[in-house]
């Protein structure tokens, strides 16, 4: 992909695919659809200036009636989404393992469209709401479209497809009222979960941090299924995929995504568009764990059950290339919205396992786009159609745009030659993996999956104690909002098994009875894979509030800033006012953030500048002040210089070290004995040390937070 003369990135073949549907109105005269040039488009055409509309006004019907039909149906679960464009690339060839064609050549770049996305809520929710994200990838290779269709965690509630529309069912708004939206706290989730004990572990990961990322670019994804790699000898292995993040793995917290909520319910679709708009281009690598065949029952637990993982220390991930987000949509509906993903959407060298959950996805996706899309030919909207040439002899159909001549539309014909012409596995053609099938016809489930609470208790040992009372908090806020006592207290009765102390805490804040056994489970192994404290640490793309008003020390901000944007720290003005403001040195820098509409929830650091006058006017502010104690409360790192430290007193920040107390951090600092808050007398390259590193922490959990 070769480099455009402003830098930006230059054309895939897909873009180039794409550009053929644009159309670009700018300075072009006004027709119907029918490309009638229109005279008028202010006024419907009437019997009179006063009369009744005629029913001979064309265009306004025409007008009316695309936009009454203009919106498709949202998607039963996945409504709320955002994507974007990319490439991955391998990074040497995996023919050992699978004969994938994008999968071989390091210099290819794959084109790709990923789409971000929560699970319960509606198009209209909230970014930030507790739930599951889809990670759902459409490679655009040279053999066809391979759709990557997955979550941010790695197992689901059910294990069996069939239970999927009751499990949607039991998530979604209540029937009788429609109530609540994008939330699981409420009777008919918890009564699903806790009859159906195979959610536990799922319910595990929903309850803890990876329910609330920080962001698109900052959340892992998962395949979920179990899938099969073969490569050119026929060999077979079975495959999870994962998506790591280069950025690592963060997230926000639970008081914190509530506010994001309502000050910019678009948090996390602004986020992502921000970073490509500014050349932050998210990056994730591509890694497989691999089981053989003759190992599928080495295991404690059923490789196939898609409410289990597989451990990261007993299965390895094998990184195998990345993927970079770099070009936004031209348009939210005809791409992000238009865009169609299949699991059942493979390439030669990816093939499917016997996965209960896998071979019923495999059904529901085809069925669910011929109702969201109008019909079968949803492969030729420009967003779904694949780089490589289509030659088939399926015809019409609604909204067919392809002509295809001739008199023949069947398989086999002698009048066209028998074309198209299947292509032999050698040339290319798709041959699935010849697996020995046999057994009676049953509706049953292995007793493989019936373990449903070990995994649940390793995911839960793994953790740090911070997660895990992440996990207690959330499972109280979500009972409190349910109403059903059975319910509340099933949930203690069935999550004890998991782990009594949780459960203990829980009977104890909503209410029920504790678990008469607190007997602690044996839990047979930990998987520190599995903590986002683990997870590699950056302070690039982050965003800090500088908190300024009036004229302040420009060349203290200067030398402040500088090594910021050196780690890749974004750094925007917050003040009391729109624009710019002048500093001491006669010049100015722009305000990019009002006080009344920006809040610490938005920004992932505080920086308060010095200077008495700007100071002193935070001060008259209580919003600059609950700004910093909010900051404080979330545990992000907070820095001042000078007079700023007044702030971080007022808003209760934390207690300087008494007097004769060693200092830390900067040499200038007055001693501040609080983790993640760097406070000095003047700027120095020790004190923008300690807050890129304070930043890199992404968050500081010692902190006594009352």
């Amino acid at each position: 992909m070769a480099k455009k003369k402003d830098g930006k990135p230059g054309k895939t073949v897909k873009d180039e695919q794409l550009e053929q549907f644009t159309a670009d109105a700018t300075g072009q005269k006004l027709t119907t659809n029918q490309g009638l040039r229109m005279a008028e488009d202010e006024f419907s055409l009437k019997a009179g200036e006063r009369g009744p509309t005629l029913l001979e006004d064309f265009h306004f019907r025409e007008k009316m009636t695309h936009f009454d039909h203009e919106r498709i149906p949202e998607r039963v679960v996945h409504a709320r989404g955002f994507g974007a464009h990319g490439f991955f690339q391998v990074y040497e060839p995996q023919a050992d393992i699978t004969k994938a064609g994008f999968l071989q050549d390091p210099s290819v770049k794959t084109p790709v469209f990923v789409r971000f996305s929560t699970v319960a809520g509606s198009r209209g929710s909230a970014d930030t709401v507790r739930d599951v994200r889809g990670f759902a990838v459409k490679f655009y290779t040279e053999e066809g479209n391979y759709d990557l269709v997955g979550n941010n965690i790695p197992v689901f509630f059910i294990q069996d497809a069939i239970k999927f529309p009751d499990f949607v069912h039991a998530v979604k708004p209540e029937p009788h009222n429609e109530v609540p939206q994008a939330q699981s706290a409420h009777d008919t989730f918890w009564d699903f979960v806790t009859i159906n004990t195979e959610a536990a572990h799922m319910v595990m990961w929903a309850m803890s941090d990876r329910a609330l990322p920080r962001s698109y670019r900052m959340m892992e994804g998962f395949g979920v299924n179990t899938y099969r790699l073969v490569n050119a000898e026929g060999v077979a292995r079975f495959v999870k995929f994962h998506w790591k993040p280069v950025l690592g793995v963060h997230s926000t917290v639970w008081d914190e995504t509530q506010k994001i909520a309502g000050k910019d319910p678009d948090f996390h679709r602004r986020d992502l568009w921000d970073a490509i708009e500014q050349g932050n281009f998210p990056e994730w690598e591509l890694g497989f764990q691999l089981i053989e065949e003759d190992e599928e029952f080495n295991f404690d637990f059923d490789i196939l059950d898609p409410t289990k993982l597989w451990p990261e220390e007993l299965v390895p991930v094998r990184i195998v290339g990345k993927m970079t987000l770099n070009r936004n949509t031209d348009n939210f509906f005809a791409e992000t919205e238009q865009v169609a993903f299949h699991p059942g959407h493979v390439v030669p060298g990816i093939d499917f396992s016997n996965d209960p959950l896998l071979q019923g996805r495999l059904f529901s996706y085809t069925d669910t786009q011929l109702k969201r899309v109008g019909g079968p030919n949803f492969h030729e909207l420009p967003i779904n159609r694949p780089v490589a040439p289509v030659h088939n002899n399926q015809r019409d159909g609604m909204a067919r745009m392809t002509i295809n001549p001739g008199q023949v539309a069947y398989h086999k014909n002698g009048i066209a030659g028998n074309s198209p012409a299947p292509a032999p596995e050698s040339e290319g053609g798709y041959k699935h993996y010849a697996e020995k099938v046999e057994g009676r016809k049953v509706r049953a489930r292995s007793d493989s999956f019936k373990d449903h609470f070990s995994q649940a208790a390793m995911f839960y040992q793994s953790l740090s104690e911070v997660e895990q009372l992440h996990i207690i908090k959330a499972f109280q806020f979500e009972l409190s909002k349910v109403m059903n006592k059975d319910v509340r207290q099933r949930t203690v009765d069935v999550f004890s098994q998991v782990d009594p102390g949780l459960a203990t805490q829980l009977a104890d804040a909503i209410g029920a009875l504790p678990p008469a056994d607190t007997t602690q489970p044996a839990v047979t192994m930990k998987s520190p894979a599995l903590s986002i404290m683990n997870k590699a640490k950056s302070a690039k793309t982050r965003k800090v509030a500088v908190l300024t008003a009036k004229t302040f020390a420009d060349a203290e901000l200067r030398e402040v800033l500088a090594p910021l944007a050196v780690a890749g720290v974004t750094a925007e003005l917050v003040g009391t006012k729109l624009g710019f403001l002048p500093t001491d040195a006669d010049g100015q820098v722009e305000v990019m953030h009002h006080l009344e509409s920006a809040d610490s929830v938005l920004f992932d650091a505080v920086y308060v500048a010095g200077g008495r006058e700007s100071v002193d006017a935070l001060l008259a502010q209580p919003l600059a002040v609950d700004f910093v104690r909010q900051a404080y409360r979330h545990y992000k790192p907070i820095a001042a210089i000078g007079e700023g430290a007044d702030l971080l007193t007022a808003a209760g920040v934390g207690t300087p070290t008494p007097v004769g107390a060693k200092a830390t951090g900067s040499v200038n600092q007055p001693a501040w004995n609080e983790p993640g808050i760097v406070v000095a007398a003047a700027p120095d390259a020790s004190f923008a040390k300690s807050f890129v590193e304070a930043i890199e922490a992404h968050r500081h959990w010692t902190r006594k937070v009352q």
